[in-house]
């Protein structure tokens, strides 16, 4: 069954699982997230959950967007995020309905989803790992480009090659990572291994694809 929550990354840390062995994990504050609207097959066309995290100021809001918390009770309080959740089957919760992090179990698969951190303009060298010229022997040219041209036909740069630019800041998904601890008291899920983005980013989390 697809599910899926919203969260925010809180760091990395170290855990011993039951053989003793030093597990790395990325700790998850996910939830609780509260169900917006609910859609069905013969409603809607398809089936799908939406749902809220966190809380705005009301004058920060859209009408539009208090329009649709309003049934489930949360135009006073409108969530900082909206994110629909695509579903297998129409869904059993409601709008107002409460979801949290015990909605996934230990040794699940899930990927999650959330936005690199942004290393601004850089060159080819840092952004796509190009080795450089020489150094000496009348190099000059030690983290540079190189030539990008071609000859006289089609004479010119092809589409998608590497140069300096704007480097992160883009949607990532790690795929695959196993949960190894959740703490429902403390909306808390641990994945083993890194995830994408910074510490307090906003993530994804759901069911594996490939799993």
């Amino acid at each position: 069954m697809k599910k899926g929550l919203i969260g925010k990354k809180m760091g990395m840390a170290q855990i011993f699982n039951a053989d003793g062995a030093l597990v790395p994990v990325t700790v998850i504050n996910c939830g609780p997230c509260t169900v917006i609207t609910a859609k069905t097959v013969e409603k809607d066309g398809y089936s799908a959950l939406q749902i809220g995290y966190g809380t705005r100021k009301v004058k920060n809001v859209s009408k539009a967007v208090l329009g649709n918390v309003k049934a489930a009770g949360l135009e006073a309080n409108p969530p900082e995020f909206i994110k629909e959740i695509r579903l297998d089957a129409d869904p059993t919760q409601k709008a107002g309905d409460v979801i949290d992090v015990d909605i996934f179990a230990v040794d699940e698969f899930v990927d999650v989803t959330g936005t690199t951190k942004g290393r601004g303009f850089q060159g080819v060298v840092h952004r796509y790992n190009f080795n450089g010229g020489r150094a000496a022997h009348g190099g000059a040219w030690e983290r540079r480009t190189g030539s990008i041209g071609m000859c006289e036909k089609p004479g010119k740069v092809r589409k998608g090659h590497p140069l300096p630019g704007h480097m992160g800041d883009v949607t990532r998904t790690t795929q695959n990572l196993k949960v190894v601890a959740v703490r429902p008291e403390e909306h808390l899920i641990f994945v083993k291994g890194g995830i994408p983005g910074a510490n307090g980013g906003l993530v994804y989390v759901r069911s594996a694809v490939k799993k």
